[in-house]
């Protein structure tokens, strides 16, 4: 049943990107320039929408919270990798399916390198987890434990402030 809501999802979610024209590289190379911003406000109505709604699914009991452990120098490395990738190949992960999907076959070239860096990530990770991931490893740690606060407060102001700045971005003209 999960591999089927998963699918689902997964289909409606191409079907908004394809719509809302994210899976194109113009746009992404707009984000990239700073000239198109049509890409962060989509992303970040997506964690607008992801940090009220996993808060509300836990709080009301309707799914577990899995909270994984924060590993800084791990976290910097893969984001610079992940920057990197997006840049050279004009995709982010979550786009290129939808990409290949209406005929951008330049993206299967990131789905393959992905699968390839996953792969090799695996079969070395006995050295990370002695090297790079020891590195500012503070464990299970989240803001709403730092701050003292209820998660869903946490998520509600979060996401207020990310609206407040789409709204900003779309008053400029980004």
């Amino acid at each position: 049943m999960e591999l089927l809501v998963g699918l689902v999802t997964g289909i409606i979610w191409g079907y908004i990107f394809q719509r809302a024209r994210i899976v194109r590289f113009e746009k992404h190379a707009g984000l990239l320039t700073l000239t198109d911003l049509t890409v962060l406000k989509f992303l970040l109505s997506g964690v607008v929408v992801g940090a009220i709604g996993i808060q509300l699914l836990t709080t009301l009991g309707l799914a577990p919270y899995h909270l994984k452990p924060t590993h800084v120098a791990a976290n910097f490395v893969g984001g610079v990798i992940y920057g990197l990738g997006w840049a050279f190949l004009g995709y982010c992960p979550g786009t290129m399916p939808g990409a290949v999907g209406e005929g951008s076959f330049d993206a299967l070239f990131g789905i393959l390198g992905g699968l390839l860096g996953a792969m090799a990530y695996a079969h070395t990770y006995p050295f990370w987890k002695k090297t790079l991931l020891g590195i500012g490893a503070y464990g299970k740690v989240s803001l709403p434990m730092l701050l003292h606060l209820p998660p869903l407060l946490v998520a509600v102001v979060f996401a207020g402030l990310l609206l407040a700045f789409i709204v900003f971005l779309e008053k400029m003209g980004w």
